[in-house]
């Protein structure tokens, strides 16, 4: 299913991902404003007011409100970050903010991760506007700041400021979800993320006794900062299944046609192949030390010695995480935060997931909706705590429908080198899009 740009029915998505691709927005060298005015203009084209919110000087985000048809239902959140991560120009095939289409392919940073989606729902909501469509429910469409650094210039911020913009939303769909794994021609799992690990980056801190070099020393800081990180970067949690991750595992195990052993979920994570990286930390939580510091000279023992633990935990383990990575550090080792995030898990079994599925099928009769917990994090999380229905924090999905090429690493595209998308999964995108929002 290779389609030229010209001949696909969305074929304006393309012409809107290369020129987000070339505006470079590499968090936190190049503010996202250049970007952010480029999405309002193409929304103002269409008819919508769109506003611009600045956290700090270029830090900018937009928010508009599409009216849909049914007063009486709950708004939706359609949220995706403009900032990418920073790329390397000489480790690519081609530039990597060329946004070069190729092979089928547009090719550069941010094809994934995540203009692809912006770029999506602009094509969308422009091509509805111009056909005098409207989404059945109120959707409300944020292009925001920073979220490859946490959110607190984008998601954050907004949710702290403005909630008012949000009103009446108890969902939200966003990156890292819809997207295909070819079990057969006939048989595709798209992946809708309906659950994420919890984040805390800390510090652990040793102080002892400073002297010099040659002498004895049994409380030296690095030697006691040194035991502990090791004995944390060597410990392997136990396997707990959360509910998304069993319902995933035993979706799969039955697509594939084998039994799936609660007892030994990590016989079917190794069928997986490359998906595996998707889902292999969910079984845990991970703790991996990921920064040292300590010294000022080579003969002198230092007063203190710090290191940085990334640290991801389940869905309703956060007190049984950190229970252990203090015993594990140990006597005389203090712990401080750096950056923290909730986990969420929200329901699959539920109307937004079944308009998922709908619009999938209306485009791809073999698809078929799985549930999965993802490792890492989007701001699906910080709009989970954030109460602006009455009805509580919105329940979050990855939902950017992708139907994949059984060849493409699509794991690999995260923050990878050469990063890039079939043009004909964006269409398909734009298709099931267009009709989730008509049904959701």
């Amino acid at each position: 299913m290779d389609i030229h740009p010209d001949e696909a029915a969305y074929g304006e998505v393309v012409g809107l991902l290369t020129d987000l691709i070339r505006i470079d927005t590499s968090n936190p060298v190049k503010p996202e404003r250049p970007a952010a005015e480029y999405v309002a203009s193409r929304l103002a084209e269409a008819g919508f007011e769109p506003r611009i919110f600045e956290s700090g000087p270029g830090r900018a985000s937009v928010v508009v409100r599409f009216e849909g048809s049914d007063p009486s239902a709950d708004a939706l959140l359609v949220h995706g970050h403009l900032d990418v991560v920073p790329a390397e120009p000489a480790d690519w095939s081609v530039h990597p903010f060329s946004g070069e289409v190729r092979d089928g392919l547009v090719w550069g940073r941010g094809a994934v991760d995540m203009k692809n989606m912006d770029a999506m729902a602009l094509a969308v909501v422009r091509r509805m506007v111009r056909e005098g469509r409207r989404p059945r429910r109120d959707v409300v469409l944020a292009f925001v700041a920073d979220e490859e650094a946490g959110g607190n210039d984008g998601a954050k911020f907004l949710a702290e400021k403005h909630p008012e913009l949000f009103s009446g939303c108890t969902e939200a769909i966003s990156e890292v979800g819809g997207y295909s794994y070819e079990i057969a021609p006939d048989l595709r799992l798209y992946l809708i993320e309906t659950a994420q690990k919890g984040l805390s980056w800390f510090r652990l801190q040793a102080r002892g006794r400073a002297g010099h070099g040659s002498m004895l020393n049994d409380e030296n800081a690095v030697t006691a900062l040194a035991a502990a990180v090791a004995r944390i970067g060597a410990h392997r949690f136990p396997t707990t299944l959360i509910p998304t991750v069993r319902d995933f595992l035993n979706e799969v195990c039955d697509a594939l046609g084998v039994p799936f052993d609660p007892a030994d979920p990590e016989a079917a994570v190794d069928r997986l192949g490359p998906l595996a990286r998707f889902v292999g930390a969910t079984l845990r939580h991970t703790a991996n030390p990921t920064m040292l510091e300590a010294g000022y000279k080579t003969n002198v023992i230092p007063e203190r010695a710090s290191a940085v633990i990334d640290g991801r935990f389940l869905p309703g383990g956060e007190q049984e995480f950190f229970a252990v990575i203090d015993e594990l550090a140990g006597p005389g080792i203090t712990r401080e935060s750096i950056h923290h995030d909730r986990s969420v898990e929200a329901p699959f079994d539920a109307p937004i997931v079944e308009a998922m599925l709908a619009a999938l099928l209306a485009e791809d009769p073999a698809a078929r909706a799985v549930p999965y917990c993802l490792s890492a994090g989007t701001d699906n999380k910080t709009f989970a705590s954030l109460d602006v229905s009455g009805k509580g924090g919105m329940r979050g999905y990855g939902f950017v429908p992708l139907r994949l090429t059984p060849d493409l690493d699509f794991a690999a595209m995260f923050h990878g080198v050469d990063e890039r998308v079939p043009v004909s999964a964006l269409d398909f995108g734009c298709r099931v899009l267009d009709r989730f929002l008509a049904i959701a």
